[in-house]
């Protein structure tokens, strides 16, 4: 690689770091520099390319237009770059370490079952689990990898789909003895409903057909609401009224009959749980093997 090569290497890392981080001075940080060496090397890739890509203000830096363009397009060379490092590094040395996990509650129920064997597999990577359905700041507290559902993050993340899950809508034997079994989505309007809100926004969560060829409310009247799914799931089985459950969570007590499932043939309800992490924080070989890991069992389980 020539000098020129490098001289734009140079300048394309502190553009990407001083995006990413807001300033020069955290730009200089992460790169070991001073803020003057950082803001010099943008400059001179402005001057390269002849466009302005950052802002300059006495409270602040903000990204041009051509700017934000430019930065997604670096920011991916950068971590392709950046991966390809890591990937020759994980075929010298096995995956070891401590991974920060960040999850909802209810996903231990997706992720204890496969610890055994991951565990097997990596003896020396040690886990840190937050099972907690309050908003974790992934960049702020340090996590390597959070586990989220709901609408997709913005684009300072990497995400990896996981298998969609299909919601239940599940009763008790004795809620259905006492209140009768619903023959179509009409008959739920007379029934007993156990509703979720969601506990960060406190939004109620939709319970709505989607199937090919209608999009209807279910029109479940609620008894109770939760924020819990788990509770959700402790009402239905102790015939409170009927409630959506995830696959996942309806798994253990549909085993078990102690809940039924019901219109599984007009309800068409799913939802989407997804891998994510800081795009500016590469994959080491510990959270590589973890990511590929829970991607693969998950989608195994589901073929």
């Amino acid at each position: 690689m020539n000098a020129f090569a490098v001289d734009r290497l140079t300048g394309l890392s502190a553009f990407v770091r001083t995006a990413d981080l807001g300033s020069f001075a955290a730009a200089g940080r992460v790169m070991g520099v001073s803020p003057s060496a950082v803001g010099k090397a943008v400059t001179k890739l402005e001057d390269q390319l002849q466009v302005r890509l950052i802002q300059r203000t006495t409270r602040k830096l903000s990204l041009t237009d051509e700017g934000r363009i430019f930065h997604e397009r670096c920011r991916r060379i950068l971590d392709d770059m950046e991966d390809a490092y890591e990937s020759l590094q994980r075929t010298r040395a096995a995956p070891r370490g401590k991974i920060r996990v960040s999850a909802p509650v209810i996903a231990h129920h997706l992720l204890m079952p496969l610890m055994p064997d991951f565990t097997e597999r990596y003896p020396e990577i040690e886990f840190d689990l937050d099972f907690s359905d309050r908003v974790v700041d992934l960049i702020d507290e340090s996590i390597d990898v959070a586990i989220r559902s709901g609408p997709l993050p913005d684009n300072r993340f990497m995400v990896r789909r996981l298998p969609p899950f299909r919601l239940l809508l599940c009763a008790s034997p004795k809620y259905l003895e006492q209140h009768g079994f619903p023959q179509t989505i009409g008959d739920l309007a007379s029934h007993r409903g156990i509703g979720f809100r969601f506990p960060n926004s406190g939004k109620l969560f939709e319970q709505t057909v989607q199937n090919p060829e209608q999009h209807l409310d279910l029109n479940l009247p609620h008894v109770m609401t939760c924020n819990s799914l788990e509770a959700v799931r402790e009402a239905v089985i102790r015939g409170v009224g009927m409630g959506c459950l995830p696959d996942f969570l309806a798994r253990a007590p549909l085993s078990t009959k102690a809940i039924v499932p019901l219109l599984i043939d007009d309800l068409e309800v799913f939802g989407q749980l997804n891998l994510i992490w800081p795009s500016n924080r590469h994959l080491s070989p510990k959270v590589r093997a973890f990511v590929d890991f829970i991607v693969e069992k998950l989608f195994t389980e589901n073929e």
